[in-house]
This record gives C-alpha cells, sequence and structure tokens, in this order.
C-alpha cells in the first residue's frame, strides 16, 4: 500500500506542477500566436489532469488513512497487551483515566499526525521539490531572489516547532489529569463516595480548574499555530510581490515571456501552499511525537513477571504446593512504574522492606491450608506469589515440584482459582462474565455452577436471565449476590487449587451456612488456601498457619493451637470465642459474623 500510495504522490505532484507550464503554453503559443485550437486542446488537457488528480487525491487519502489506522490499531493492541502484563504494584501507582488516555486520546493524535504525514509530506516534499527545478528552468535568477525569503519561514519554524512539542506534551498531560477526574467520580464506587462525602460544588471548582489548565495550553497551541501560518503567509506574498515587479519589468524589456511570468507567479502560489501544508504537518508531527512518546514509554517499561523461554507446562491433576524459604518486597516505582502516570507522589507500600521471611510450608493434594493473622501480616501477599502476581526475591513457589516461574502462565494459571473479598464483575451479562472462567461453558454448565453456589433462583428471577447486564463493577447485585456470582465463576472453572481470600465476607450467617455445602463441593479434592474469616473454615483446616509481621509464628491444627496457647488462641479467644449478653439475656457467640484476625 506504500508503494502505490508513493507512486500516487509522485503523479498527483507532477500534475500539479504541470498546471503553470500549461498555462505559459496557452499564453506564449496559443493567445499571443493566435492559435484557438492549441488552446482548446490545452484547456481539454488541464480538465483532464482535473479529473485524473481528484481520483488520485482520493486514493491517496484513502491509502494514508488505511496505513495510519492499521499501525495505531497495532500500537493499541500492543499497549492493551503489555499494560495486562504489569505487576499489580504497576495499577495501584497508576492512575486509570491517565493510563486509558494513553491508548485512546495519545493513540488518536498518533493515528492522525501518521495520516497527515503520509498524505502531506509526502506529497508536498515532492511538489516542492519539482517546482524549484521548474523554477530554476524558467529564471534561475528570480528563482534565486525567492530562495533568499525562505530563512524568514525555516528559522523561526524550528524554534517554534519546539515550542509546539511542548506545549502538546502539556495539553496531553492535562488531559490525562482531566480524564483520571472523571474516571475516579464517574464510577459506581466514586460516584457513591461523592455523593456521600463530597462537596458537589469543592468538586466542580476542582475539575473546573483542570479543565481550565487544559483549556489554556490548547490557546497556547493556537497561538503557536497562528504564529506558524503568519510567517508562511508574510513569505508567499513577498515572493509574489517580487515575481510580479521583477518579471513583469523583465517581460516588458523583453528579457522574459509573458507567459512565463504568469507561470513563475501560478508555480509561487503553489509552492507556499506545500509549504503551508508543510508547516501544518510539523505541528502535528510534534505532537505524534509527543503521542508517540507517551505510548513508548510505557512499551519499553519491562514487565517483572515474564514468561521463561524454557517454561513447561503443569499438567491438570492434583496439586502440591510448596513455599520454600520464601522471602519477599514489594517493587519500588522505578522498577513498575511510569513517573508521568502519576499525577502526584504516591506512597509506596512497603518499599525496599521485606514483607515475606523466609516463609516454607506444604500444602498436599486435598489438603486445606488456613492463614490467619493479624491485618497487614501478610496472608494475600502469600496468595499473590502462587499464580505469579509477583515473584518472590529468594526461596521459590513449587507446584507439583515446578517453579512456578518455570511454568507457561497460561497452565499455570489454568490449574489455580481465586475467589477475593471484592468480587469483581465486568459491565457485560451474567452469561458472559462467568465465561471468563470457561470460554466453552454451556448454558447448563453455567445453571448447575450458580444451582451450587446457592444463587440460581436470583438469576432465575431476573427479566433477562443469564443475559442481565451486571453493571459496572456489578453494582446491579448486592454484595452477597457478587460473593456467590463469583464462587459459582469458580465451580465452573474447577481448578486443581483453590484460593479463597475472604470469599465469604460478604455473606450474612444464612446465606454462608447455605453455601459451606458448595464450598466443600469446590474444595473436595483439592489444594485450598485459605485467608481465614470464619471459625468454620479454621477449625476444619489440615493446617493453620499463624502470620505475624511476614513471619510464621505458628503452625498446627486448631486443637494444637489452642492447646499452645499462642497468638492463634488470643485470637481466637478475642474474636470466635467471645461471649456477648443477647436480647432477653440470652447469650449469643458470634463465632460466625466475626472474621479471623482482621485476615
Amino acid at each position: 500500500m506504500l508503494l502505490i500510495f508513493f507512486v500516487i504522490v509522485v503523479i498527483s505532484s507532477a500534475i500539479g506542477v504541470a498546471y503553470p507550464l500549461i498555462y505559459r503554453a496557452i499564453i506564449n503559443d496559443g493567445i499571443l500566436r493566435r492559435d484557438p485550437a492549441l488552446i482548446v486542446r490545452l484547456a481539454i488537457l488541464i480538465a483532464g489532469l482535473g479529473v485524473l488528480d481528484a481520483g488520485l487525491g482520493l486514493g491517496r487519502t484513502y491509502l494514508a488513512a488505511r496505513v495510519g489506522a492499521e499501525v495505531v490499531a497495532s500500537l493499541r493492541t500492543k499497549l492493551f497487551e503489555h499494560v495486562q502484563k504489569m505487576p499489580l504494584a504497576f495499577f495501584s501507582r497508576t492512575q486509570t483515566g491517565a493510563l486509558v488516555n494513553r491508548l485512546v486520546t495519545d493513540a488518536r493524535g498518533a493515528r492522525r499526525a501518521f495520516s497527515d504525514v503520509l498524505s502531506n509530506v509526502a506529497g508536498n516534499a515532492v511538489t516542492v521539490c519539482l517546482i524549484f527545478g521548474v523554477l530554476f528552468t524558467l529564471s534561475w535568477r528570480i528563482t534565486l531572489l525567492v530562495l533568499v525569503l525562505l530563512p524568514l519561514f525555516l528559522f523561526p519554524a524550528r524554534y517554534w516547532g519546539r515550542r509546539i512539542r511542548q506545549v502538546t506534551r502539556e495539553a496531553l498531560d492535562a488531559g490525562a489529569v482531566m480524564a483520571s477526574a472523571m474516571v475516579e467520580h464517574f464510577t459506581v464506587s466514586g460516584a457513591l463516595l461523592s455523593k456521600l462525602f463530597g462537596n458537589p460544588a469543592r468538586d466542580a471548582r476542582a475539575f473546573e480548574m483542570k479543565t481550565k489548565a487544559l483549556s489554556a495550553t490548547h490557546v497556547k497551541a493556537a497561538l503557536y499555530g497562528r504564529i506558524f501560518a503568519t510567517l508562511l503567509v508574510l513569505s508567499a506574498t513577498l515572493a509574489t510581490a517580487l515575481a510580479y515587479g521583477w518579471g513583469g519589468v523583465l517581460a516588458s524589456r523583453h528579457a522574459l515571456e509573458l507567459g512565463t511570468v504568469v507561470a513563475i507567479a501560478a508555480l509561487l502560489a503553489r509552492l507556499y501552499a506545500p509549504l503551508m501544508g508543510l508547516s501544518n504537518v510539523q505541528v502535528s508531527v510534534m505532537g505524534a511525537l509527543v503521542s508517540f512518546e507517551r505510548i513508548f514509554e510505557i512499551l519499553d517499561l519491562e514487565p517483572m513477571i515474564r514468561e521463561s523461554a524454557h517454561a513447561v507446562t503443569i499438567p491438570g491433576g492434583p496439586i502440591r504446593l510448596t513455599f520454600d524459604a520464601v522471602s519477599f518486597r514489594y517493587p519500588s516505582a522505578e522498577e513498575i512504574s511510569v513517573a508521568s502516570l502519576e499525577s502526584i507522589c504516591v506512597p509506596e507500600k512497603s518499599v525496599h522492606t521485606t514483607v515475606l521471611h523466609d516463609i516454607s510450608f506444604e500444602a498436599q493434594p486435598g489438603q486445606l491450608v488456613a492463614l490467619v493473622g493479624p491485618s497487614g501480616s501478610g496472608k494475600t501477599t502469600i496468595t499473590h506469589l502462587i499464580p505469579r502476581l509477583y515473584d518472590p526475591q529468594a526461596g521459590a513457589v513449587r507446584l507439583n515440584g515446578i517453579d512456578v516461574r518455570e511454568a507457561t502462565l497460561e497452565s499455570l494459571r489454568a490449574r489455580i482459582g481465586v475467589v477475593t473479598q471484592d468480587a469483581h464483575l465486568f459491565h457485560d451479562t451474567l452469561a458472559a462474565n462467568l465465561r471468563y472462567a470457561r470460554a466453552d461453558a454451556s448454558d447448563a454448565d453455567i445453571r448447575a455452577a450458580l444451582r451450587a453456589a446457592q444463587i440460581l433462583e436470583v438469576v432465575a428471577a431476573l427479566p433477562d436471565g443469564l443475559d442481565t447486564m451486571v453493571g459496572e463493577h456489578g453494582y446491579r447485585f448486592s454484595g452477597g449476590e457478587k460473593q456467590r456470582l463469583a464462587l459459582a465463576r469458580l465451580l465452573l472453572k474447577a481448578p486443581d487449587l483453590v484460593i479463597l481470600d475472604e470469599a465469604t465476607a460478604h455473606l450474612d450467617s444464612t446465606s454462608e451456612t447455605a453455601i459451606q455445602a458448595a464450598l466443600e463441593q469446590a474444595l473436595a479434592g483439592r489444594t485450598s488456601i485459605v485467608i481465614a474469616h470464619r471459625l468454620s473454615t479454621v477449625v476444619r483446616a489440615d493446617l493453620i498457619l499463624v502470620l505475624e509481621a511476614g513471619r510464621i509464628v505458628e503452625r498446627g491444627t486448631h486443637a494444637r493451637l489452642i492447646e499452645a496457647g499462642g497468638l492463634y488462641a488470643q485470637l481466637y479467644r478475642r474474636q470466635f470465642a467471645a461471649v456477648v449478653p443477647g436480647p432477653a439475656g440470652v447469650r449469643v457467640e458470634p463465632n460466625h459474623a466475626v472474621r479471623a484476625g482482621g485476615a
């Protein structure tokens, strides 16, 4: 397509230069020599070239747009794929709106500039070269004087080009800040927070400041662009005056033909039009350079989690999980983030501080291991290392003896199923959300999973059933309903290793009792890692690991740990065995309503 495009550009540029030469022939050979037949033939030639040039212009525009669109589509896809490879810490530091801005606004700017470069720069550059060649042939003296005027435009253009590049970056940064503000306030959770705790007038003033900052950069960009155009118009006016002035004098002295003067003036008019186009393209190119820089700034950020060149597949079946002297610290900003995606300094979580120390344990196939401990003791961090959301700095995590860093990511994550406290649902249908775990699942499979998760009746009562749109983040469902949908998604996937991170945190006692059978079915025969939240899960665990400050301080069964009288026994007495007065003097043990250890 590029080859065809450049052929069209050369032909179209040659046609543009041919017009003044035909005018010259009409005047010198037709009008002055009184040859009507030649005039008619040349007029027909001009009309024919006009039709051809119009067709070539359409073809040039189509090819430029097509190539530009495909390049930018490829960039957007690569950027999306690359961002998905980033660790969780990248998303905790990055403003979502700023990141989305890179995929949408920057990519759109790159596409527009790419089209301008192809359709304008190439054609205009060829036209300028041809025009100067013809001008030298017609009158080298006038051409040299015209060239003297070019520095009046070219030298200031270099200076203003740098300023345009700077103001373009400022505009994109200001747009990213404004987009982030809109994303934060227009999500359901953001809107709820704003309504409950916010001050609409204050929020509006803050947004007004952001949009005014963006408007100011647009004003500067418009001013700089106008300076370009003014310099170009001034140069064109001076050159035309020179051509008619000196050329007219030479023609009056019979040193230059009248048709040649007209041709030179016409060529100069066509010369400065391409120069105007080139100046506008320079503005676009400066913007494109900034857009490409901002895109490649992310693409050049190496993902921390990369698949080994000799990665092996973890076969399906029972899983033995081993933590072998694992130590871990969260990555620093330089390792996982881009400064321009953070409008303010984001506090770094445990940077350069080891949050897990020499963690070693083993979960045999079919065993249930519970993690208990105070908030911030490292329970969730341990579960993040299993599916390689992060990699440890020391030690190894192994599945059936295979270091997870040596396994293919696809097979690793196919073996693992996770349900977190905050169950996320995409703004899509229920069926699509559930099939995210297993794309080939039939409606019957989905209903079976929903039935096992004790939520089939709720879904069946919906007017659209499985085709119901869940709303952004699933906010059309209650917290307990979302949690049971997440459990249904886990049951549909049927993984070999299950991780439950407060998976029933949003369920009331009645719902939890109903779903325990489903959980037992899901965990049966599978290795399970559970961040303990309810007594019913803790007491049945094959192994309980008690964590404090990133270290395993106790391990054993419920009975042994209670007998030992250590930290677990303290947590149990404080949060599980508390007896409080109930209504009418009834003593109530809130075993099923209090979460363990703030897990």
